[in-house]
Parts: C-alpha cells; sequence; structure tokens
C-alpha cells in the first residue's frame, strides 16, 4: 500500500498488481492503481515492454501493454466469469486503445473481443456480463464502422440471428430473450418494414415463444413468459402511441389476436394446472382486452377462479392477488 500512496508507478510494482489480483480479482482498488501505472506508462511513451529496451515507441508500445493485459486478463475471466472488476478493467483498456492507438488496430482489437465474448457464452450462455459485455462490443464495433466508412455499420441482424442460435441452444435463456426485444424495433426500423411484414414478424415471434412454452407449460422458468408478455404488449390500448412497438393495430385486430392467445392459453392449462404464469396471463390479456372495448372477454366466474388459483399456488404474493381481485371484481 505504501507503493500506491507514494505514487510508484514502476513495472516492479504493475507485477505485485498482477500478483495480488491472481489471488483477489474483487480487489477493486488494485485494479484502480493498475490503471494508473499503465495510463503512466502510456504517457512516458519511451518505457519498454520486456526486461532489456527496445525500439519500439509510442503507439506500437502502447498496443503491447494493451494486448498484453488483455492477455493477462483470461484466465482470470475463465476462473471468475461473473466478476464485475474484470469486465469493467477490460472495458477501461479498450477504451484506452481507442483513444490512443489508430482506428484500423483497435477495430482489430474489437473484433477479436467479439470472438471472445462469443466463446465466454458459449461455456456460460446465461451470463448476464457477457451478454452486457457483448452488447458494448457490438456499439463500438459499429461506431468505428461508421467512421471508418465501411460499407455495412449495422450489426443488428447478425445480433439478432445470434439470439435465435442461442435460444435453440437453451430455451431457458433469459439474457438472449431480453437481448431479441431490444433488437427487434431498431430491426423492423432498419428494414423499413411494411406494415404487412411487421405483422408476419409478429405473428412468427409469437409461434416461436409459444412453440417453447407448449414444449414444457408446467415450467417454472419466467424468461418464456417475459418474453411473451412483452409481445402480447403489442396489443395494449396504449401500443399505438410507443415508438417501439413493433405492429400498430386497429382495436379490432388487436381484440382478435387477444381471442386467439386466451384460447391458446386455455389449452396449455389443461395438464398444467399448477402453473401460476398461465393465470396471471389469462388475467393480464383479458383486462388488456377489456380495456380497449370496455367488455370482459371471459364469463366473471372464470376471472374468480383464476384469482382463486393464484392465491393458492403463489401465496407469498396474497396481497398481490387479493387487490387484483378488488380492481376485477369490485
Amino acid at each position: 500500500m505504501s507503493s500506491i500512496y507514494q505514487r510508484q508507478y514502476t513495472k516492479d510494482v504493475l507485477s505485485m498488481t498482477t500478483r495480488l489480483l491472481e489471488m483477489n480479482p474483487e480487489y477493486y482498488t488494485v485494479w484502480n492503481y493498475r490503471r494508473l501505472i499503465l495510463r503512466s506508462f502510456f504517457e512516458d511513451g519511451t518505457l519498454s515492454y520486456g526486461d532489456s529496451a527496445d525500439s519500439n515507441t509510442g503507439s506500437d508500445l502502447i498496443q503491447q501493454y494493451i494486448t498484453n493485459d488483455l492477455g493477462f486478463l483470461l484466465p482470470l475471466l475463465r476462473k471468475f466469469p461473473k466478476c464485475y472488476w474484470i469486465w469493467n478493467y477490460r472495458l477501461w483498456l479498450l477504451a484506452e486503445a481507442s483513444r490512443l492507438l489508430p482506428s484500423p488496430t483497435v477495430y482489430q482489437l474489437w473484433q477479436k473481443e467479439l470472438g471472445l465474448v462469443g466463446k465466454m457464452l458459449s461455456l456460460d450462455s446465461r451470463n448476464f456480463h457477457g451478454w452486457g459485455y457483448r452488447r458494448k462490443v457490438v456499439l463500438a464495433l459499429e461506431e468505428f464502422s461508421v467512421a471508418m466508412g465501411s460499407a455495412k455499420t449495422s450489426m443488428t441482424e447478425d445480433e439478432f440471428a445470434y439470439t435465435t442460435k442461442m435460444i435453440e441452444s437453451n430455451l431457458s435463456n433469459f439474457s438472449a430473450w431480453h437481448r431479441r426485444s431490444k433488437l427487434i424495433p431498431r430491426l423492423l426500423g432498419e428494414k423499413n418494414a411494411s406494415h404487412a411484414e411487421r405483422r408476419s414478424f409478429l405473428d412468427s415471434e409469437l409461434e416461436l415463444v409459444q412453440r417453447a412454452l407448449w414444449a414444457d407449460p408446467d415450467s417454472k422458468d419466467q424468461s418464456l413468459w417475459f418474453y411473451h408478455q412483452y409481445l402480447i404488449s403489442n396489443f395494449s390500448p396504449r401500443s399505438n402511441d410507443d415508438d417501439s412497438t413493433m405492429l400498430q393495430l386497429p382495436d379490432e385486430d388487436k381484440l382478435a389476436y387477444l381471442k386467439a392467445q386466451i384460447q391458446d392459453l386455455l389449452e396449455m392449462l389443461d395438464g398444467a394446472e399448477a402453473c401460476k404464469w398461465i393465470y396471471q396471463r389469462l388475467l393480464e390479456i383479458s383486462s388488456m382486452s377489456k380495456s380497449i372495448d370496455g367488455r370482459w372477454p371471459v364469463e366473471v366466474f372464470e376471472l374468480e377462479m383464476w384469482i382463486d388459483k393464484l392465491l393458492e399456488l403463489d401465496p407469498m404474493r396474497k396481497g398481490r392477488w387479493q387487490d387484483l381481485r378488488q380492481q376485477i371484481l369490485p
């Protein structure tokens, strides 16, 4: 610690931080001090990378330090894949590269990162740190593509295909479903999709998530139900005022979609009577339908029965379901 107070920005102290971080990567103060050491090296611009002096100076030397530190992080990421400080420090290194190195060099570094995070997610497809990092990598690559005048500046379609791949390998991948929902408005916007194309796209997404739900309707996995909820939100009365919606529909079409969803959920309920998500979604869709035309799409006794089942299956949220009963059945 005395070296920190004395601002000893030397390679010996850098090696000390390496040993400390290999033992405990959660020690964020050491990461911050490592940043100060490297930044002093970058500003000096003449400190040799190896033990002996060499002819490299300037950007070549900075690139050596950055690539070496990126390599130092790899075994740490494999051992501690959910450590915030490792991911944050890696982004800092790439930000320094973006600030100090030529664009073509930096672009190659970011491309390598996309391959790295792909490998990380293949090992743990639900690592939300990896998904968050991937979003930042893709954004950086798109910005560099624009700055460099590349013919292809958007990776939206590629990323959407990547979510499909990850979902097909693991239906419970919440991060993949979430990423997919954020890509859809941009994907449709970039394609300048027509109303018919948007409707066809929505139908295909509903079919995708319904197939997944039918595969195990009694599953307690929330990711599928959250994505289903996202798709159903397109039929809300407020959806036509939301620029992020994938499709704007007249009320009669919304009611037709909602009626079909209720019927599908009722069929799914046969054999999955212990799945609270079905009852919850039936109530949500029924309320959405009533907010459009002022009428319940089902009999009131069915609403009461669904609320009773939620009280039975989810007693921890008893107050919520009782409040819902008062709202629906005053």
